[in-house]
């Protein structure tokens, strides 16, 4: 079943695309059908920046199971490391 319901946010960082690295802007969370994942659904997140076109984008088809797994990878990566590490605040050279 397609839910329609998208999540989309603002994110600050980068990505490997087929030209190479690029600034992501912005990142799209939704469930439906996959485009290549050997599934009836998945959840699909998006990662791209629009305005460097078409191309400026990694997209991500995902079990529910391996989504759920990945978000609670994140969690225990940040509560792990010192508070505000990967923070905009922290940049190269500022160490």
């Amino acid at each position: 079943m397609c839910t329609y319901v998208t999540q989309k946010i603002e994110v600050d960082g980068s990505g490997k695309g087929p030209a190479g690295w690029f600034p992501v802007t912005d990142a799209t969370v939704y469930v439906d059908h996959p485009v290549h994942a050997p599934y009836a659904h998945t959840v699909n997140v998006d990662f791209l920046n629009p305005a460097a076109g078409a191309s400026a984008r990694v997209a991500l088809e995902l079990t529910e199971e391996a989504a759920l797994a990945l978000a609670d990878a994140i969690h225990a990566a940040l509560a792990s490391a010192p508070a505000g590490i990967a923070s905009r605040d922290q940049v190269i050279g500022a160490h």
